[in-house]
């Protein structure tokens, strides 16, 4: 599978090893989930993963290991076309833009929400669940 991940399963799969978003961690690093990564979603990682006591658990150096893993194990795709305003909140922009650019056909997120209409640019908004009943198929 081939896909983008959104911030808020990387938060939650960081903050607990219970539960779809830790799995979903797990099955990119096993390489069983392929992700795309633009410097935009890569500097968005950092800056919430950086908020005091959003993941608690980790020190500023390791926050910064687990980002530099992310870079190491993501394709970096450069964005060329913005198709700003497109969604609801502008902020999920940038996850859209990325999942086109990279012709990446799923964005991981527990907002599915915030991605309506993605679908008409080719790409589905689908829940941690879902990404792992569909890499189990």
């Amino acid at each position: 599978m081939y896909a983008i991940l959104d911030t808020s399963v990387l938060v939650s799969g960081l903050r607990s090893k219970q539960g779809a978003s830790f799995q979903i961690l797990q099955a990119i690093r096993r390489g069983e989930i392929r992700i795309a990564i633009s410097v935009a979603l890569v500097l968005e990682f950092e800056a919430v993963l950086l908020r005091p006591g959003l993941v608690p658990h980790y020190t500023v150096a390791e926050i910064a290991t687990i980002v530099d893993t992310i870079c190491l194990m993501g394709t970096h795709q450069p964005i060329f076309f913005a198709w700003r305003p497109f969604l609801a909140d502008p902020n999920d922009d940038l996850l859209l833009e990325l999942a086109v650019a990279a012709s990446a056909p799923y964005i991981i997120t527990h907002n599915i929400n915030d991605f309506q209409g993605s679908d008409s640019m080719g790409v589905r908004a689908i829940t941690p669940a879902t990404a792992l009943t569909l890499i189990r198929l």
